[in-house]
């Protein structure tokens, strides 16, 4: 996964440019080519960063969820109603982690 910010994805696009140009031309620069994997290692350092993070959040949870669904098995019946929301708002935010994985793996 890479994770560019704004000013990398422009020097990105900026390079990319004057080396189609080059290459048009058949004299390429090889610094252009070195800039754009200097870029592009920065940002997929900064992608295993955010994804390990991502994963941390899923996993994390996940625990939540498996807490609420044993409160709400062992709560008395009075207490039954506010640990079911609480696992239902648990399960909501397992798939919200989950997608948010998924999407950030798929990039």
């Amino acid at each position: 996964m890479h994770s560019y910010t704004r000013a990398e994805s422009r020097q990105r696009s900026k390079l990319f440019r004057q080396g189609f140009r080059q290459a048009l031309a058949d004299c390429v620069d090889p610094a252009i080519r070195q800039q754009i994997e200097r870029i592009d290692q920065s940002a997929a350092a900064r992608g295993a960063q955010e994804l390990a993070a991502l994963h941390k959040v899923q996993a994390d949870a996940r625990q939540d969820l498996a807490a609420a669904k044993a409160v709400e098995r062992t709560s008395p019946r009075a207490d039954k109603a506010a640990a079911r929301e609480a696992r239902k708002a648990a399960e909501q935010r397992v798939k919200l982690a989950e997608r948010a994985v998924h999407k950030a793996e798929q990039s």
